[in-house]
């Protein structure tokens, strides 16, 4: 009889990190959640559950023992910190240790962007680390810390924004919200090209790369790009309304999809070692439609 992979997920409770939790439960792997708080009823008894602030480092090690993981999913890893207690943490004790990272380490513009774009590996680690850093920083930190100081293997996941039905930032469901209720919509920049990428789309990659012998960082977003312009149109077929645009807002109104220049990135890597993307515009118009009823059913209650 085949032994369970034993992983453990930092975080996991909620929006992809959930469905990530369900998909591997649906695979028999032996799971271990460490959260704050409570677990989603969903995971019934098929997790084992530990509790501990991620920032507390004395917490995690009495929480975690002795034990050692086949894989490791952090997807609350904001700091350098974080980061450097994961290494000495982890020393020793795990297979494959893959850290939810962001797009947020490029910079903004042309072309699209590609791993090499960023380079943990030869970026500088402060000799004094700062206490408090922008998220995008945060994030330049996490991965150079682990893949520069890690003994075991590591995979820093480049997400760009996730969209989703049951996404609690509600970035997509403000748009729909804003032109339902004829709300302008504060975008400096309406034509640039974004990258997305859907929930289940990427608490499949993050289950596939725990399959997969990938290592470094590696880019993961459905095939295409679109505009902010062309997603509000699409939100105006979907609601029957028109939108108002504008270049600048209040910060109640200013888009979170308002970036200045293009963001939009290649998948290569990962389309190589076997993955295979969705095309965004086989998603992102249904969600949008999703989203439109779903609020339209609120409104009127």
């Amino acid at each position: 009889m085949q032994q369970k992979k034993k992983v453990l997920v930092l975080g996991g409770t909620r929006f992809f990190g959930k469905k990530l939790v369900e998909r591997l439960i649906q695979e028999e792997a032996d799971v271990t959640v460490i959260t704050r708080g409570s677990l989603p009823e969903s995971f019934g008894d098929a997790v084992k559950h530990l509790q501990a602030d991620r920032t507390d480092s004395e917490a995690l090690r009495r929480v975690l023992g002795v034990a050692s993981f086949d894989l490791v999913y952090d997807n609350i890893c904001y700091s350098p910190q974080n980061a450097q207690e994961a290494v000495k943490l982890f020393d020793g004790r795990v297979g494959t240790y893959i850290v939810t990272s962001s797009v947020s380490v490029y910079p903004f513009g042309e072309p699209r962007k590609v791993e090499a774009d960023f380079d943990p590996y030869s970026y500088l680690i402060p000799e004094v680390t700062p206490e408090a850093v922008d998220y995008a920083e945060g994030k330049r930190l996490v991965e150079t810390v682990l893949l520069q100081q890690a003994s075991f293997p590591v995979v820093a996941v480049r997400f760009p924004i996730v969209l989703g039905h049951s996404d609690y930032t509600r970035r997509l469901h403000f748009h729909v919200e804003h032109v339902q209720q004829g709300l302008p919509l504060g975008i400096p920049s309406p034509d640039v090209q974004i990258s997305f990428i859907e929930a289940d789309e990427a608490a499949d990659f993050l289950l596939w790369l725990g399959r997969s012998s990938l290592t470094g960082p590696v880019n993961a977003c459905s095939e295409g790009e679109i505009s902010p312009r062309r997603i509000v149109s699409l939100i105006e077929q979907a609601t029957g309304k028109k939108s108002i645009l504008v270049k600048e807002a209040d910060a109640a109104n200013q888009s979170p999809f308002g970036i200045p220049e293009p963001w939009y990135f290649d998948t290569t890597k990962a389309r190589s070692a076997g993955f295979n993307f969705q095309q965004l515009n086989e998603w992102l118009p249904q969600l949008i439609i999703d989203i439109a009823g779903n609020q339209h059913v609120r409104e009127s209650q």
